[in-house]
């Protein structure tokens, strides 16, 4: 009866339940947090996530893609277990920020480029922050101090690229038995240079595609309208919960709870206050590391581990756009934790060379 009651499913009703009847009691509240999330959507998300979903339709519909995992190739597959066309996922996903990474590998996946340990490998060290949010709103807006996103995108950066070492080991059992993508382009002789072989190859995918220019860019940026009207309807549902916990005094009993945890262990309650709300949400959890009561150093270690956490928010995202295809979600969920891990023990070990003098 009890593993009944604690069933995930059983725990995701209690937890709707919890939050209509909150609802009830705080509509105009619940009100303010839905239009500030739409808010937040229209005015950061939409125009900073929309152009790069329409441009990755559009270059996997002219074989770019195809040209980039030729030239990448050589350097992925040894170094991450993953094809070189998974370069072009890590170098937009570090450009645009969470989730670009996880809907390039979702789509990667559904054109059969890339097998289930793939994805799951791939997606795991490609969801992390964009420059423009780590230095503009983190480091400038909260800290107040530009010279702290070095040590912040350092700590963060690096810290998923080591996730992406740590994540070649992932799954390897299933290698003999997993299907082989089977869209792939034929190979080439060896005899060709490396860069011949990309415009081979994406000559031969665009030939495969066959869709005149103004079909793919029509299904392009209908394609990144609904993605981003599934983005947006996430932001708007998170920023209503978030609302609620707090009016509820949900929030304050967790931050209260871990403030006990924390004591007992010797850290500080200062934690818990930026922890909590981090844990769901990015920007509201990186702004209380930067207001509490600590050393910089710690509240830069906080404000990078939330980074790289990513939020439930985020989470709920990637869960969505993987739910398609047959990429798990635990994985992902693990780097996440790990990710955090591993970019506060940077922090600590890069402060002294690149944090503020």
């Amino acid at each position: 009866m009890i593993k009944k009651m604690l069933h995930p499913l059983a725990l995701v009703a209690y937890l709707s339940f919890i939050i209509l009847f909150l609802m009830v009691l705080f509509p105009s509240q619940a009100l303010t947090a839905s239009l500030r999330g739409l808010e937040i959507w229209w005015e950061v998300l939409f125009p900073a996530l929309f152009p790069f979903f329409v441009i990755s339709e559009l270059m996997l519909g002219f074989g770019v893609v195809h040209f980039f995992g030729k030239i990448l190739d050589p350097l992925m597959r040894p170094v991450f277990r993953i094809p070189g066309i998974g370069g072009f996922v890590v170098t937009l996903g570090y450009i645009s920020g969470y989730p670009v990474g996880a809907r390039l590998t979702a789509q990667l996946y559904e054109q059969n480029l890339l097998n289930r340990r793939e994805g799951e490998r791939l997606v795991a060290f490609t969801t992390s922050s964009d420059p423009i949010f780590l230095i503009g709103a983190v480091a400038i807006g909260f800290f107040g101090q530009a010279e702290l996103a070095v040590v912040l995108a350092a700590a963060h950066y690096i810290g998923a690229l080591l996730i992406g070492l740590l994540m070649r080991f992932h799954d390897r059992r299933s290698e003999r038995t997993e299907v082989q993508p089977t869209a792939t382009i034929k190979s080439f002789s060896y005899k060709q240079t490396l860069l011949h072989q990309a415009m081979r190859a994406m000559h031969q995918a665009r030939l495969l595609d066959g869709r005149p220019f103004s079909v793919i860019l029509q299904q392009a940026i209908s394609s990144a309208i609904r993605m981003m009207i599934v983005v947006g309807g996430l932001v708007v549902f998170f920023s209503v919960v978030l609302q609620l916990l707090s009016d509820g005094q949900v929030l304050t009993m967790l931050i209260i709870a871990l403030q006990e945890l924390f004591h007992m262990l010797g850290i500080s309650p200062s934690v818990a206050e930026a922890i909590i709300p981090g844990l769901f949400e990015v920007t509201l959890g990186a702004q209380q590391a930067s207001l509490a009561s600590l050393p910089l150093q710690h509240q830069a270690a906080i404000a990078v581990a939330i980074l790289s956490w990513g939020g439930l928010s985020v989470h709920a995202q990637v869960a969505s756009l993987l739910s398609q295809t047959t990429i798990r979600y635990l994985p992902f969920l693990a780097s996440r934790f790990i990710h955090s891990v591993l970019s506060v023990m940077l922090l600590y070990a890069l402060w002294d060379w690149l944090g503020p003098k």
